[in-house]
C-alpha cells in the first residue's frame, strides 16, 4: 500500500499499514476505486445524478478514518465496474513529472473533502449540478495529460467550487435546523442511559432524536457532532442533554467510559476496543468490520436498535463538568458586528486569530493549545471545526461581553469565518481582505481541511501558517509555488510565531 492523503502520514506515505489503521487490503480497494471513478468521469459523456452521487459518495468513503471494512468496498467496487462497463473507451497510461503528480495529489484530496460536504448537503435535499460537474472534470484530469498550468488553474477551482459547495450546505443546514445560535452546552452527564453520536451529518442527529424522544433514552454529542446543540430545531429535544468527551483521536478512553451505544455517522471512527466494539454503530458512508451498520431505505433510518440496547447499559461515567459556549456562525456574528467592530476601533480588539481544522492525537498538537494560552487578552480566536478542542475549554473570558472563543460550528462551518471576514472587510471599507486585522494559523488532518485551504487560497488569502507539518503530497516546487504566491508556510514554535503573527507578518 501506498498512502499520503492525512497529517499523520508516515514519512512520505504509509507502506505497511495506514498510520489510521487502514489495513493494505481496504487501501488497495480504495485505490482501485478511485481508479475506476477517474475512468467512469473521463468517459460518461451525459449528465447521470446516479452515476454522480456514486462518485461524490464514494469519494467520501475514501476519506481519512470514514471506512475501515472491505466488505464495503468490494460492494462499491462491483457497482463501480457495472457504471464503467457502461462507457466505451480505453484509457492510456500517462507519466507525469512530480510536480504534475503532486498537483493531481491536491487536487484529488481537495474533491475528497469537496464530496464530504456535497454528500451533507445532498441528503438534505439540496444540490447543486456545477458541484458535479466539477467533480467529473477534476477527477477526469487527474488521468489526463494538464500542464503545470492546467492543473494549478484546476486546484484553485476547486477551491471555489469549495466555498460553493460549503455555502450549499450552510444554506441546507440553516433552512432545515435554523441559524446557530449563541449556545451554553453541558459537559456533565445524567442519571439515564445514554446514547452518544458522534461525525458530522446533522440529519441522522435529527432523526436519532425524534426516535428516542420519551424514550428514557439521553443523547449526548461528541467531538464534530457538538455544533449540532447550536441549531434552534434541536433545542426542542429534553433529550438532548449535553456533549461528552472532545476531539475524534480521544474516543478510545471516551467511548469506553460512555458505557452506552455510540453512533458514528460519517468519518473520525478509530478501530475500536474490543471493549465497546458491540455498542459501536455506524450509518452512511461510515463502516468497521464486524461492528453493525444500519442502512436508510427509503430516505429514513431505524435506530430502533441502538435505543434498545441504551436501554439495557449503564448512565455514561461523567469526565468532566462545565460548559462549553459555542454558535458563532456567520448570522450570529453578524447580528453583533456593530459591537465587534466598535471593539476595534476602540483597540480592545487588537487582532483575531483564525484557528480553525482538525485536531489530532500527536502531542506536537499541545501547540495550539499552548498558543491560545499565550495570546494577548485583547485577541480573538475564529474557529471552526475539532480543532476547537485544543482550547475550547480554557477559561480566556471575554472582551466586553464577547467571547475570546467564537466558535463558528463544523469543519464545514469555515464557510461562516470567510463571511465573516468579508464583512468586516466591507464595515472597513478595505480593498483586499489581507489588510485585515486577521492572522492565520490553521491545524490540518484529512482531506476535508485541505478544500478548506485550497478555499481560502481561492478567496486571496495570504500568509496562512499551516501545522503541524506540511502535507506530504506537496512537491518542493509545488511549495516553493506556494510559499511564493500565497505566503504559505509551517509552523515552528509559538514563541517564534507568536510575535510574527500579531505583526501580521
Amino acid at each position: 500500500m501506498f498512502c499520503n492523503q492525512c497529517e499523520e502520514t508516515i514519512g512520505n506515505g504509509c507502506d505497511k499499514i495506514g498510520a489510521c489503521g487502514k489495513t493494505p487490503d481496504v487501501a488497495d480497494k480504495q485505490d482501485e476505486l478511485i481508479n475506476l471513478l477517474k475512468e467512469i468521469s473521463l468517459l460518461s459523456k451525459d449528465d447521470d445524478e446516479k452515476v454522480d452521487k456514486f462518485i461524490v459518495d464514494s469519494l467520501f468513503a475514501t476519506i481519512t478514518n470514514a471506512n475501515f471494512n472491505p466488505e464495503d468496498f468490494d460492494k462499491r467496487l462491483d457497482e463501480a465496474k457495472s457504471f464503467r462497463n457502461n462507457f466505451e473507451g480505453e484509457i492510456t497510461p500517462i507519466k507525469d513529472d512530480v510536480d504534475q503528480e503532486s498537483l493531481k495529489q491536491i487536487l484529488l484530496y481537495g474533491l475528497k473533502g469537496l464530496a464530504a460536504y456535497a454528500h451533507h448537503a445532498y441528503v438534505l435535499g439540496y444540490k447543486d449540478a456545477a458541484i458535479f460537474d466539477f467533480t467529473k472534470e477534476a477527477l477526469s484530469a487527474t488521468i489526463e495529460n494538464k500542464s503545470i498550468d492546467e492543473l494549478v488553474g484546476l486546484v484553485l477551482k476547486c477551491g471555489e467550487i469549495g466555498v460553493t459547495t460549503m455555502a450549499l450546505l450552510d444554506k441546507a443546514n440553516t433552512e432545515k435546523f435554523g441559524n446557530p445560535e449563541v449556545t451554553h452546552v453541558k459537559l456533565g452527564v445524567g442519571s439515564k442511559p445514554g446514547i452518544l453520536i458522534s461525525g458530522h451529518d446533522l440529519n441522522d442527529m435529527k432523526q436519532l432524536l425524534e426516535q428516542t424522544k420519551d424514550s428514557g433514552v439521553d443523547v449526548y454529542t461528541h467531538s464534530e457532532m457538538l455544533p449540532g446543540q447550536y441549531y434552534p430545531e434541536f433545542k426542542k429535544y429534553e433529550n438532548l442533554v449535553g456533549n461528552y468527551g472532545g476531539a475524534w483521536h480521544a474516543q478510545k478512553s471516551e467511548f469506553e467510559t460512555f458505557n452506552g451505544p455510540i453512533l458514528m455517522t460519517t468519518n473520525c471512527i478509530v478501530p475500536p476496543k474490543d471493549s465497546y466494539k458491540s455498542r459501536l454503530f455506524t450509518t452512511g458512508v461510515a463502516g468497521f468490520s464486524g461492528v453493525k451498520h444500519i442502512s436508510e431505505i427509503d430516505g429514513k433510518k431505524d435506530f430502533s436498535e441502538i435505543v434498545e440496547l441504551a436501554k439495557t447499559c449503564k448512565a455514561p461515567e461523567e469526565i468532566e463538568t462545565g460548559e462549553i459556549v459555542g454558535g458563532f456562525a456567520h448570522v450570529t456574528a453578524l447580528n453583533v458586528a456593530d459591537k465587534i467592530i466598535d471593539a476595534v476601533k476602540s483597540g480592545a480588539i487588537k487582532r483575531f486569530f483564525v484557528m480553525a481544522g482538525c485536531d489530532g492525537r500527536q502531542k506536537n498538537r499541545e501547540y495550539y493549545t499552548d498558543f491560545a494560552k499565550e495570546l494577548p487578552k485583547d485577541t480573538v480566536i475564529l474557529t471552526a471545526g475539532c480543532a476547537k478542542y485544543r482550547y475550547n475549554k480554557l477559561d480566556l473570558g471575554d472582551i466586553g461581553g464577547i467571547p475570546r472563543v467564537l466558535d463558528a460550528g463544523q469543519c464545514n462551518d469555515s464557510y461562516s469565518l470567510v463571511v465573516i471576514a468579508k464583512a468586516l472587510q466591507e464595515a472597513f471599507e478595505l480593498d483586499d481582505i489581507n489588510k485585515l486585522p486577521i492572522s492565520y494559523n490553521i491545524a490540518w488532518y484529512e482531506q476535508k481541511a485541505v478544500l478548506v485551504l485550497l478555499s481560502l487560497l481561492h478567496l486571496g488569502v495570504k500568509d496562512i501558517m499551516l501545522g503541524p507539518k506540511l502535507p506530504a503530497f506537496v512537491s518542493e516546487n509545488v511549495l516553493n509555488v506556494l510559499v511564493k504566491n500565497f505566503g504559505v508556510r509551517p509552523n515552528t514554535d509559538v514563541e517564534t510565531d507568536l510575535p510574527k503573527l500579531l505583526a501580521g507578518q
